[in-house]
């Protein structure tokens, strides 16, 4: 894993300075490549090839291909063997030559080809053009700047910094995060001017014309095939996920795991056992003994099914408060609350043990339904298609009441006939706290979700939920010099999982079906029959109680910056906050948006820069 960075002119005293910005994503090298017309700078952190081979920028033979790279392409060697036959020459054993000997044969559908994670700028001289691509879900980013001077991008939005004109939060990032939590789902990042390329998105900026065009290359409604279910779904879903760990596990460094005790996280430790028997497995994990969210008997059954070498952190709120500007710093844009503190840490003690590479669970809650929300989803399509005794039979499961299976429709129902508006000014009214700042377009995405299970899966996965993830888990991650890798969004994993049925996922009142099924007799039944969902937790409410934070809150709300933001009306915000410690009102989550905001303005607009 990498930090890549670039821009359409000639600055090397620019390309320096933004590759210090980003040597915590890699430590080990760095490099820098100018020819008047465009620069690229790297920062390495080696995992294949360790040896100098493996230094970027890199160019083809000709020099006339750059590239500047962050990630891995799982299948390079396939690829890298079908493009020998073809008269290809490579001098290293990396994935990055390959992208750009796949690029000189393919041009840009090469991308098709690859199996991974990846942002990278590749500057073709001879086309006068800089080629800009990221992974088809997002998991590494890419940020990027454009106006009349030409195109700058990172993989960091704080390297770009020195070179904006002016330094503004975007209007509409603050208030859909204010208002209803959403984060990363805009084009448009927080701070003005700044934007993202999407993903599954590439980008061809033209040196000479200064203009740019974006193409969403994948598309994934576009890939499932309607009514199509394999004969064996359960043997699929086990085959291409123990296939999917395995792909990851290809490193020059050793790679272990995040262990957090739950399905996920559990059944990629198994599976890296399974896969490679032999290996020495390290496993790290965050747990709260004696408290409810402890998961410690959970993690100790799986450290010692698999033999695994287990490393334990503890968190605690005075240590939160010690970091808490550095993990904003590090986040780049505001976060839905400090429970990724969690992550942070977990990263922390792998960085502190030597690790380079870890595995880790997300996406397998928006491919196997592992939220409890959706099982609204769930009964209202039973109830669209008519499978009532279905629906009834669910909703007893988990609880619900026969008067429950109305209202979550009439409410979806009523974001899709327009009055998503009027909901959402009832839910402002509702919080007091903000002022009228913004009047433009927001997102509706219980409108966006459509009425079944599957149409809500794919817009989490897209839209809402795991953009959210893969920025914290690359942040936290990246802050540490260490490179996660996601099993579960191995795309041809998260194609047949999203073209599943319904049933498929929920069933008899539980979720994650098929998968459960799936680990059968390779994840211990005491994992699998687990029906509540934790992950990397943190004690939120009792940490927003303790007099370490709630000191820290107290001085914000009072502070003269505070008070001069046009976002919020800070009196109603310091009278809900004493009522939340003296019990009255309980509000933890939409204050700490607020007290996130006011955290990320100094650190990004006020002119601190994290300072």
């Amino acid at each position: 894993m990498c930090g890549i960075n670039g821009f359409s002119w000639d600055d090397p005293l620019l390309v320096q300075s933004m590759n210090g910005v980003l040597r915590h994503r890699g430590p080990d090298d760095e490099g820098t490549f100018c020819d008047g017309r465009a620069t690229l700078g790297h920062c390495r952190l080696s995992i294949i090839d360790l040896s100098a081979q493996g230094h970027q920028p890199m160019s083809n033979e000709d020099k006339n291909l750059w590239i500047t790279y962050n990630g891995e392409i799982y299948n390079f060697s396939s690829i890298r063997s079908e493009l020998q036959e073809m008269g290809h020459r490579f001098a290293s054993r990396t994935d990055t030559e390959v992208i750009i000997h796949s690029y000189e044969q393919w041009g840009p559908s090469c991308v098709d080809r690859f199996n991974g994670m990846w942002a990278f700028a590749l500057y073709d001289q001879e086309k006068g053009q800089i080629f800009l691509c990221r992974d088809r879900f997002g998991v590494k980013p890419l940020y990027y700047h454009h106006d009349s001077r030409g195109l700058i991008f990172s993989s960091e939005i704080k390297a770009l910094l020195p070179a904006l004109p002016s330094l503004s939060a975007h209007p509409r990032a603050v208030y859909e995060y204010l208002a209803f939590g959403f984060t990363d789902h805009l084009r448009e990042t927080f701070l003005s001017g700044v934007d993202r390329l999407m993903p599954g998105e590439w980008m061809i900026y033209d040196l000479s014309t200064g203009r740019i065009r974006l193409n969403r290359w994948y598309g994934l409604p576009d890939r499932l095939k309607a009514g199509e279910v394999p004969d064996d779904p359960t043997q699929q879903v086990r085959s291409l996920f123990l296939d999917s760990v395995r792909c990851r596990l290809v490193s020059d460094v050793a790679v272990g795991s995040c262990l957090s005790g739950g399905i996920d996280s559990s059944a990629i430790v198994y599976a890296m056992r399974a896969v490679s028997p032999k290996s020495r497995i390290k496993t790290f994990s965050m747990v709260f003994p004696g408290h409810r969210l402890d998961e410690s008997r959970f993690v100790e059954k799986v450290v010692e099914d698999v033999g695994a070498e287990s490393f334990l952190v503890t968190p605690s709120a005075e240590e939160l408060m010690q970091d808490l500007q550095d993990l904003v710093w590090s986040q780049e844009e505001p976060f839905r609350s400090i429970s990724i503190y969690g992550q942070y840490r977990v990263m922390r003690l792998a960085h502190e043990h030597g690790m380079k590479v870890l595995l880790d669970g997300q996406g397998s809650d928006e491919l196997f339904a592992g939220y409890f929300i959706y099982f609204k989803y769930y009964l209202f399509e039973c109830l669209r298609k008519g499978r009532f005794d279905e629906a009834l039979a669910a909703a007893r499961a988990i609880g619900y009441n026969p008067s429950d299976l109305v209202v979550f429709p009439l409410a979806t129902l009523g974001f899709r006939m327009g009055l998503g508006g009027l909901l959402k000014y009832i839910w402002n009214r509702g919080l007091g706290y903000l002022r009228p700042f913004y009047q433009g377009p927001t997102s509706t995405p219980f409108a966006e979700r459509g009425f079944d299970l599957n149409s809500a899966l794919i817009s989490d996965l897209l839209c809402y939920s795991i953009p959210q993830l893969l920025r914290y888990e690359d942040k936290n991650s990246m802050r540490w010099s260490v490179e996660t890798r996601v099993p579960f969004l191995d795309f041809r994993l998260v194609e047949l999982a999203e073209s599943l049925p319904s049933g498929l996922k929920i069933h008899g009142g539980g979720t994650k079906h098929v998968l459960r099924q799936a680990l059968e007799g390779l994840v211990s039944s005491l994992i699998l029959g687990r029906r509540d969902k934790i992950g990397f937790a943190t004690p939120d409410g009792d940490w927003l109680s303790t007099p370490e934070i709630t000191s820290i809150f107290d001085e914000i709300f009072a502070s003269p910056e505070f008070r001069s933001r046009p976002y919020w009306d800070a009196d109603r915000v310091a009278a809900a906050f004493q009522d939340c410690k003296a019990g009255r009102r309980q509000s933890g989550e939409q204050l700490w948006r607020i007290v996130n905001t006011e955290l990320w303005l100094r650190a990004f607009v006020d002119g601190g820069h994290g300072s």
